[in-house]
């Protein structure tokens, strides 16, 4: 956990608790997804060294 999410849980919730639930909403749903965005990016990755390796004639 960073400091930034530390003092949004702990701290932002003491002082605002209307934006500490709709920060923490978002932040619950960029956690939930965040393996599929790594997945999406590797493939990418492998996609863009596959197109690397066409144009230099590599096997």
């Amino acid at each position: 956990m960073t400091s930034i999410h530390k003092d949004i849980t702990e701290k932002l919730s003491l002082t605002n608790h209307t934006l500490y639930k709709e920060v923490k909403t978002v932040l619950d749903k960029n956690k939930s997804e965040r393996h599929l965005r790594g997945g999406i990016a590797t493939k990418e990755k492998f996609e863009m060294i596959k197109e690397l390796k066409n144009k230099t004639g590599e096997a």
